[in-house]
């Protein structure tokens, strides 16, 4: 059987491995899209596994802490293990930020009601590895159906946007065709416009021959009616 210090050192290469494998995955974030399923898929996997090594964090620190009943070790040996995970969860949580998980303190669950590093250490202190492994899966399990609503509610508001899109593209088209009716209108007043100018030109000229004409035979009419007289 694995003596507990040692169980302590193969738990905790396992997190610092986990650890290792989240940078990646962060590292891998730059080929992704900006937006979208696949980088909202990949996301949420990184959190989901910042959030496993979180719990892993949390069940060597209890574990650590029944060392010294089951197995003495130097205070110095106790000291530079708490070291390593002090640096551990320091590395936890600025992985938790690099993906704005800001509510991410000690141990925080994923897509769910906070669960503080106390009530995990109480759940996982008479835990032994096959517990903790248990407890781990319990928590992907309920990391799983958040991440199957979350994932509903981006397909509907996604079809919602798509409405909002076609409903957007309708009235722009009605805009243009409303623009393009008022240019042909537009068109057709000032071609009757210019027609009925020139028309008005033209009845103004009539009418102006028609005066002159008047005019000269009235003054025809005069002098003939004083030569008359004369």
């Amino acid at each position: 059987m694995m003596a507990p210090s040692d169980l302590w050192i193969k738990e905790y290469n396992e997190a610092s491995k986990l650890g290792d494998d989240i940078n990646g995955m962060i590292s891998e974030r730059s080929s992704f899209p900006a937006t979208g399923p696949e980088s909202q898929r990949h996301a949420s996997a990184i959190r989901r596994k910042i959030t496993i090594l979180g719990t892993k964090v949390d069940g060597l620190q209890s574990l650590l802490l029944k060392l010294p009943v089951k197995q003495p070790l130097s205070e110095k040996e106790i000291n530079r293990r708490k070291d390593m995970l002090v640096q551990m969860r320091s590395k936890v949580k600025q992985m938790a930020s690099t993906l704005n998980m800001s509510n991410f303190a000690n141990r925080d669950s994923l897509l769910g009601p906070e669960m503080k590093s106390a009530d995990v250490m109480s759940k996982t202190a008479e835990l032994d590895n096959q517990g903790l492994v248990g407890f781990q899966r319990k928590i992907m399990k309920e990391q799983d159906e958040g991440l199957e609503k979350l994932e509903e509610t981006i397909t509907s508001t996604k079809h919602i946007a798509l409405a909002v899109n076609e409903e957007l593209s309708l009235h722009t088209r009605l805009i243009d065709d409303l623009d393009q009716h008022v240019d042909v209108t537009d068109s057709q007043l000032a071609k009757r416009l210019g027609i009925m100018n020139k028309r008005a030109k033209g009845s103004c000229s009539c009418f102006g021959m028609l005066l002159s004409v008047v005019g000269i035979v009235v003054l025809i009419t005069v002098i003939w009616l004083l030569v008359q007289y004369l």
